[in-house]
């Protein structure tokens, strides 16, 4: 068998399929079958920012309405404290038995879009085992007035409130729609971001045209939607530090294989393990070795081997693959009756 050990912001991974954030992670059964499966990490579901808000805001609200008492009304129930279910308690009670109970990084993910205090759950989030940190700035600027300019320095301040707080490493997941995505990769590689992951899915309601209203839902990715974040990958591969992670559009062996050419570090999933079950990922590992072997390459010479080349001019590379996609399209269509 080929080698597939890789490296991913710094960890030793025994390959480059990672479980990305979702719900197969929600208990330690889950978190462990993950891992037998074969993958060379996982990544917990998301810890929100709002729900850490609401516990710190009732807490206060309940010192005040105490005052003096609560600390020693806190020392007479001393279970009521453990045995909270508390969101941010019950995931960090997770990350410990989980990170306990599987032999690979586990990661934990916090998603949030405002600068606070929340941020500093990610020093728990390290004491509690977690190998890392996933942030996933979820930020959708409703706000018209708010410019480009200030939706960057929001991510950036972000990233350097979680930095501030832990010593283990941080990725940032992206989203794909900045003006400029590559300098917007850049200037979080400058400010720390170990690893950056490549892109999330903003989830866009839908209209119920019978019923007249608005519906938000979760959809499964589908191969195509891996087009953009693998052309970027290919664009960012050997331009930063940081780790390049691929997520969207995994479902098959060739999805991976495509992401590695491209210069993926890791090669992240969740829809292809809900649809056939967290053992895919052998399926997905055994095609990737297969195809190294037939060609009688490494991991890390096929990693990138597809990426914009060093002496391309990024932008120009693009928009010749562009026009060459029109005129295929034209030649191809275009005698259609």
């Amino acid at each position: 068998m080929t080698d597939l050990t890789t490296t991913y912001l710094g960890l030793q991974l025994r390959n480059p399929v990672v479980a990305s954030a979702g719900p197969l992670s929600q208990t330690v059964d889950g978190i462990k079958q993950l891992a037998d499966g074969g993958v060379g990490a996982v990544v917990m579901y998301s810890l929100f920012e709002e729900q850490i808000r609401r516990e710190a805001e009732r807490d206060a609200i309940l010192e005040e309405m105490y005052e003096d008492s609560y600390a020693e009304a806190l020392s007479y129930f001393p279970t009521a404290v453990t045995e909270r279910k508390d969101a941010s308690h019950a995931y960090l009670k997770l990350v410990e038995e989980g990170a306990a109970a599987i032999d690979v990084p586990l990661i934990a993910s916090l998603n949030g879009s405002t600068m606070g205090g929340w941020t500093q759950k990610a020093r728990q989030l390290a004491d509690a085992g977690a190998a890392a940190i996933e942030l996933n700035i979820y930020f959708v600027p409703g706000d018209i007035t708010m410019s480009g300019a200030d939706v960057e320095e929001r991510h950036l301040e972000i990233l350097a409130g979680v930095k501030s707080a832990v010593d283990v490493p941080v990725s940032v997941k992206l989203s794909p729609y900045f003006s400029s995505v590559g300098n917007m990769a850049l200037r979080l590689d400058e400010a720390g971001a170990d690893g950056l992951v490549l892109f999330n899915r903003f989830l866009q309601p839908d209209i119920d045209v019978d019923r007249v209203t608005v519906e938000s839902g979760v959809s499964l990715s589908s191969p195509v939607e891996a087009r953009l974040p693998r052309t970027w990958i290919a664009v960012l591969h050997d331009k930063i530090k940081a780790s390049l992670a691929a997520t969207t559009g995994v479902d098959e062996p060739q999805d991976v294989i495509k992401y590695i050419l491209a210069g993926a570090d890791v090669v992240m999933t969740t829809s292809s393990l809900i649809r056939r079950g967290p053992a895919y990922a052998g399926v997905l590992l055994e095609g990737l070795d297969r195809w190294l072997q037939a060609r009688e390459v490494s991991l890390e010479k096929a990693r990138g081997l597809l990426a914009v080349p060093d002496d391309a001019a990024a932008d120009v590379y693009e928009r010749a693959g562009y026009v060459s996609a029109l005129e295929k399209a034209k030649a191809t269509y275009g005698s259609l009756r």
